[in-house]
């Protein structure tokens, strides 16, 4: 029975219906839920398993609005995440920071995690907090097998994001410009991205570029311009 309602109930319906109307992912967590996420916090696959086969709700959300599945991925748990695959964990549903595993999963870098996701049709219409696609991050913080991996999907390589950037932007104005980034500009660039699209102040990626003193992804751009 879950513990919050139990309680609740000892006070009486109104005070029952007063708690719900206020209620959030994760305040009604069964005993076996809160097994489930505690194992994968512990990175434990042995309890996993057997928490899985009680007929648990895989999909079950906590306080923060996670699910088994994307604490897996917090914690790049191969194995763990590969289980819960398997036993119906969705890709698509969101925390309270509006990421999911599939988001999460490019901005961490987890190549063999997202692989597995690919294969649970995750939703390419879903974004983070930021308005962006798991490119976005993946190409900022030099995921390079990343950003190879879901340039082989349908993920726009040209979305916007609230900031009004673009992944192109994001792996020059937010990196170092040293030969990771070198070669995510370049993977971009061959892909389709848009050299021409501007920041909301109308900076273009090579006038970024060049302002950061980064002149082999510069060179990158100039060749792509004709410049």
């Amino acid at each position: 029975m879950k513990t919050m309602v139990a309680s609740v109930s000892l006070l009486g319906v109104s005070a029952l219906v007063a708690v719900l109307s206020f209620a959030k992912p994760g305040m009604f967590l069964s005993d076996e839920e809160l097994r489930l996420m505690e194992a994968v916090a512990q990175n434990d696959l042995t309890t996993v398993r057997e928490v899985i086969e009680t007929g648990v709700d895989i999909n079950a959300q906590d306080a923060r609005g996670r699910t088994a599945l994307l604490m897996a991925v917090e914690g790049h748990s191969l194995e763990i995440a590969k289980t819960l695959l398997e036993a119906g964990a969705d890709v698509n549903l969101q925390d309270d920071k509006l990421d999911n595993p599939f988001l999460l999963a490019g901005a961490e870098g987890t190549v063999d995690i997202m692989k597995l996701i690919l294969q649970a049709t995750p939703n390419f219409t879903l974004y983070n907090r930021f308005g962006g696609t798991p490119l976005i991050p993946a190409a900022e913080r030099g995921h390079v097998e990343m950003v190879t991996l879901l340039l082989s999907t349908k993920v726009d390589v040209n979305h916007v994001n609230h900031l009004g950037w673009t992944a192109l932007l994001e792996a020059i104005v937010l990196s170092d410009g040293g030969p990771r980034h070198q070669q995510i500009v370049a993977l971009l660039v061959d892909a389709g991205a848009d050299v021409h699209i501007a920041d909301k102040e109308g900076v273009t990626p090579l006038q970024h570029a060049r302002q950061k003193g980064f002149y082999e992804i510069a060179k990158i751009l100039e060749s792509v311009l004709g410049k």
